[in-house]
């Protein structure tokens, strides 16, 4: 099995910073993008931002300029970090991994989600 465990979650005012971490164990063969999400309650859970096994980047529209993803490959593991913090990031934020597994006989990818981690951002 593959478990992601997200870290770095908390209480942060307005214009802070925080840095997410993701880290993906178990069978792995390889990691292909991995990504965050987030759901604020009573909202649908959206794409925060992704990065490829080749570090292509891609940000929700709210988040340009301010949220960076990046990823430790030799570690299973993605980042991001959070500045400008705007009381309407407050959410849960999911971590996201499509992992290559050798299953059956053939290489599969499988979506994986983690726990999620509380994000509050308020003076």
């Amino acid at each position: 099995q593959v478990q992601l465990v997200e870290s770095g979650g908390g209480l942060v005012q307005p214009g802070g910073s925080l840095t997410l971490s993701c880290a993906a164990s178990g069978t792995i063969s390889r990691l292909d993008s991995m990504s965050w999400y987030r759901q604020a309650p009573g909202k649908q859970r959206d794409l925060v931002a992704r990065i490829t096994g080749a570090r292509t980047t891609n940000y929700a529209d709210s988040v340009k300029g301010r949220f960076t993803i990046s990823r430790d490959s030799a570690k299973n593991t993605v980042f991001l970090q959070m500045d400008s913090l705007k009381p309407e990031d407050t959410a849960v934020y999911f971590c996201n991994a499509d992992v290559i597994r050798f299953l059956a006989g053939i290489y599969r990818t499988v979506d994986y989600w983690g726990q999620g981690t509380q994000v509050t951002v308020s003076s």
